[in-house]
């Protein structure tokens, strides 16, 4: 009943704007092409206009993969090229545009055999490109330019947006966030899913950014408000709009968006649907549209040219023009006040401010690893080290032992866990039960599950850190105990949250009777399922420890280790091991 298919507007001509462009001058730089030898880019002057001679022999085939918010403008530029009969090495360009969301293409591009069919591909921001070529054993990814930016901001309806003071009041992006979300405005907060949407990771990326001190704990907290109403890609959370005076508690009336989708939302929209533009304070964050020359090194030398001749003719004068009449800025950025205000901006509103400096990759996996943990929630078994060397004191912290503090950085960590996540713990030494070098303290279960006598499985689980003790004279029983946790963690899989093992260790494996760290690593990567994907967190504690077993014990399996020299660091490292195995696993 509220919820509508989001309108076909992206083919729409000239009549999306209503004035005309004034003023507007394109300077077109020496192109850029791909000589012959290993891809190296250089410049060389050409024409760009096709010559007179009739095409020789067939048509030359160009493949390229666009984003469905630009793909209809890249698609109206490849039958303009295809009329104007445009050449490469003489032959006719036949270029067939094929629309893909972005974040579909890169996990296939990531892929180790990865054979893609298409030579050029041009997503909505280069957080794509980044995630590819961060992946080390995927396609080759070269970008040649960017065609078009387009700013994120928070669109809302008319009443939404004068709950919040539109325009007059501005915010920066933690303020506007909570000011949305809050008790005064109550607005129903929509945003396409950050692991799909680089709107919605990008949004993210910039609250946590301004989130200070706290950035944390403020973004994961909004991170499960969001979460509640977050939809599948940037189409779908058009589509979550109300389209009738009826009230549908599905419905969203304040969204995460780009200005240029907003400007097509509003091309279409009737009266009280369209939409309301805030631009944060600071500049935002914005889509940047690479253009990119996918293995490159593997092409055939008249692709390559091809696909530079095409990249030529999709910066020019006209290009550029129908990128604008379609809702986006120029490559740079450049403020063009008449489309933002047809995007729902007004002054006020900073829609003019530079852009925000972008994101680095490492930030944008941060916060993606934050997001998947918080929203999928988390089933971890934390197993932890309690051989004789744990009772060591720290330097620095008088009374204070190494135990100490990780049962301390412990029982914080917990605190930032929801009642749905499931987290367990394992205590090792040697021969703790038998011959066998680790013992279950509490078995992995959600945090809210409480027995009957009402205790809470939090409870008991911040009771048994609380109780964990060396054990005097107690080697550590590393090898067989890694082995043992990951076995069963895989074995008690949880479907639909982040599974792994948190290993903790203040030392060196020191069990004569275990299995090699050559076995060990062997074993691990045929316990490792794809199907029942299963982290492995290893952490080094104080400076006894062996950095190197537990690097490759959570090598073996795609994990990470970490070394903490200081043990009061536990708790910080331990929330950043999460979220960094959250990020890898959203984009796995």
């Amino acid at each position: 009943m509220g919820r509508h298919s989001l309108p076909e507007v992206y083919g729409t001509d000239d009549a999306v704007l209503r004035r005309s462009v004034r003023g507007r001058a394109v300077v077109i730089a020496a192109a850029l092409v791909l000589a012959i030898g290993a891809g190296t880019l250089v410049a060389v002057q050409t024409g760009l206009l096709p010559e007179d001679e009739p095409c020789e022999g067939a048509d030359l085939e160009l493949n390229v993969v666009a984003s469905p918010d630009i793909a209809p403008a890249v698609r109206r530029t490849a039958d303009r090229a295809r009329k104007a009969k445009l050449k490469s090495d003489g032959r006719c360009l036949d270029i067939e545009v094929t629309a893909r969301p972005a974040a579909e293409v890169a996990q296939s591009l990531r892929s180790k055999d990865t054979r893609p069919d298409f030579q050029v591909w041009i997503p909505d921001s280069s957080l794509w490109t980044g995630m590819v070529t961060s992946a080390g054993d995927g396609a080759s990814i070269d970008e040649v330019t960017r065609l078009a930016t387009s700013p994120i901001g928070m669109a809302t309806l008319p009443d939404g947006a004068r709950k919040l003071g539109w325009p007059e009041k501005t915010y920066g992006w933690a303020e506007l966030t909570d000011a949305a979300m809050g008790d005064d405005a109550g607005l129903r907060l929509g945003t396409a899913d950050p692991a799909v949407s680089a709107t919605g990771a990008l949004a993210l990326t910039a609250m946590h950014r301004a989130g200070g001190k706290d950035a944390d704990t403020r973004t994961a907290a909004t991170a499960k408000l969001l979460a509640e109403r977050v939809e599948p890609g940037d189409a779908a959370v058009l589509a979550s709009l109300p389209d009738s005076g009826l009230d549908d508690p599905r419905d969203n009336d304040a969204l995460f968006l780009s200005e240029q989708a907003a400007f097509r939302h509003n091309a279409d929209a009737g009266t009280g649907r369209r939409l309301d533009m805030f631009y944060p304070e600071g500049g935002a964050v914005a889509l940047d549209y690479p253009y990119a020359i996918v293995n490159n090194d593997a092409m055939a030398m008249d692709r390559v040219r091809a696909a530079s001749r095409f990249q030529r003719l999709l910066t020019d004068g006209k290009s550029a023009d129908l990128l604008r009449r379609q809702g986006f800025r120029s490559p740079q950025g450049r403020l063009d006040a008449e489309l933002a205000m047809a995007a729902g901006g007004a002054a006020p509103q900073p829609f003019g401010a530079a852009p925000a400096e972008p994101p680095t990759p490492d930030e944008v996996a941060s916060v993606l690893g934050m997001w998947t943990v918080t929203v999928q929630s988390a089933r971890l078994t934390t197993v932890v080290d309690v051989s004789g060397s744990m009772g060591e004191p720290v330097p620095g912290e008088p009374g204070q032992t190494r135990m100490d503090v990780t049962k301390n950085a412990l029982i914080q960590a917990l605190a930032q866990f929801t009642g749905e996540d499931e987290i367990g713990l394992w205590r090792f030494s040697t021969r703790l039960e038998g011959e066998q070098d680790y013992e279950e303290v509490a078995g992995t279960t959600r945090l809210a599950q409480r027995t009957d006598d009402g205790t809470s499985h939090r409870e008991r689980l911040a009771s048994a850190f609380g109780g964990l003790r060396p054990v005097e004279g107690g080697a550590t029983g590393l090898y067989d105990t890694a082995l043992a946790a990951y076995e069963r963690q895989v074995k008690e899989y949880a479907p639909g949250r982040f599974n792994a093992v948190v290993l903790l260790t203040d030392g060196a494996n020191e069990d004569p009777g275990s299995i090699s760290v050559e076995t060990l690593a062997a074993r691990l990567r045929e316990a490792a399922d794809p199907e029942r994907p299963v982290g492995l967190i290893a952490i080094g504690v104080g400076p006894d420890a062996d950095v190197e077993a537990c690097g490759r014990i959570a090598k073996a399996v795609g994990g990470e280790s970490y070394r903490v020299t200081d043990p009061k660091e536990i708790h910080a490292v331990l929330l950043r091991a999460v979220t960094d195995a959250g990020a890898k696993a959203a984009l796995s």
